[in-house]
């Protein structure tokens, strides 16, 4: 007969999330992490597998509530751009500047894990892949309602305002000043505004 877990999962692994955060993945130990989770090594193994399979399960798990943060964003705004917006400002803002400095989950996994090992570069690959689809949708709706041209690339500039979201990512962890976030933010949203983007659609 099986043995019920005595945990709820969803919480020991973001209770795991955000040891692997704050001290990455190399200096964390198991010792941190089942103190963290509040289970023992054998409960650990059974339900997650080793460190790496554990840090594998929180991942997938982080990628799945970012990208669901970021849709649910979409579609809420009176325009594409006024949604787009709220997403930079939510990625730049006082609450997540309070954390800034842990950085981002998967990009933090990008630099550490992804050169070395082909399964979190593929992990992390998808997301920047997925994100830059629900980027798509939102500037296709954009361009069936009308507020946004047609001749606008909506896969390249998708992907174009990924980049400049993960940038925006790293800077601030460094603290910087308010106006050159700003700057930032408004120089990626531009090409919005330009209606005579003629790039070839993306096949």
């Amino acid at each position: 007969m099986v043995r019920k877990r005595e945990f709820n999962t969803e919480e020991a692994l973001d209770a795991a999330m955000h040891v692997f955060w704050l001290k990455g993945f190399e200096a964390t130990s198991l010792t941190d992490l089942t103190t963290a989770m509040g289970i023992q090594r054998p409960s650990l193994y059974a339900a997650f597998g080793d460190k790496l399979e554990l840090f594998e399960h929180v991942l997938r798990r982080y990628t799945t509530l970012h990208a669901a943060q970021i849709r649910a964003m979409l579609g809420h705004g009176k325009s594409v751009q006024e949604d787009l917006r709220a997403v930079f400002d939510w990625i730049t803002s006082e609450e997540k500047k309070v954390n800034a400095s842990h950085g981002c989950f998967c990009i933090n996994t990008m630099v550490e894990l992804a050169p070395h090992d082909p399964k979190f570069a593929v992990l992390t690959r998808e997301h920047q892949m997925y994100l830059a689809v629900i980027f798509r949708e939102a500037l296709e709706k954009g361009q069936r309602n009308g507020e946004l041209s047609d001749e606008l690339n909506a896969g390249l500039v998708a992907q174009s305002l990924v980049v400049s979201m993960i940038g925006l990512t790293v800077l601030m962890k460094s603290g910087p000043d308010r106006s050159f976030i700003e700057q930032s933010i408004q120089a990626a949203l531009s090409i919005l505004e330009n209606n005579d983007h003629r790039n070839e659609p993306l096949i």
